[in-house]
């Protein structure tokens, strides 16, 4: 995972030697493929890679939480992305665009369906 982030790194477009973080990493691309766009898909597939080791070194037991259904470390690891979008799709509809504040909301939102979901 750390040679795909030092790939995705060494990819960035640059301007006058810096990082520019908001240019196509590929010109003229079907889909917008900025460096922070490339950083949001290694970290969901950190994401699962660390929970597919996590799922096989301390295999889990399902637990029934708040939402009275069982759930595993990949359920509510599930339900917290679903629900970060929705809660940043929110947060561009009242707020606008510096989505830090949507951030923090949704790390507290993970944190509490990893503890009570």
């Amino acid at each position: 995972m750390l040679a795909a982030l030092a790939a995705i790194f060494w990819a960035a477009p640059r301007e006058e030697g810096a990082v520019d973080w908001f240019a196509p990493m590929i010109p003229g691309g079907w889909m917008a493929w900025t460096l922070p766009v490339a950083l949001f898909f290694w970290v969901i597939s950190s994401l699962l890679v660390l929970f597919t080791i996590l799922a096989i070194r301390f295999p889990e037991t399902p637990r029934i939480g708040i939402l009275r259904i069982e759930t595993t470390r990949g359920d509510r690891l599930f339900i917290s992305l679903l629900g970060s979008a929705f809660l940043n799709l929110g947060w561009l509809f009242f707020f606008g665009a510096p989505l830090w504040g949507a951030l923090i909301l949704c790390l507290v939102y993970a944190a509490a369906v990893f503890r009570w979901v």
